[in-house]
């Protein structure tokens, strides 16, 4: 029987789940701010919602890791 193995942690993948995850965040806010008359305040406020969301996104992608 072999010892469990503790998933591998990839600073690239980590790295690109958090790009996109903020810019989807960023293109959503945009979005919605278009719609609404102003598209800077809502790629702003998407940018400020969708940080801490691709942190978060981030640590449940690896969090077998940080354990």
């Amino acid at each position: 029987m072999e010892p469990a193995s503790r998933p591998s942690f990839s600073p690239a993948g980590a790295g690109g789940v958090l790009v996109g995850t903020t810019a989807t965040g960023v293109g959503i806010g945009a979005l919605i701010g278009w719609a609404a008359g102003s598209t800077g305040l809502g790629a702003l406020g998407g940018a400020i919602v969708s940080l801490p969301a691709g942190v978060f996104a981030v640590y449940r992608r690896y969090r077998g890791y940080f354990t």
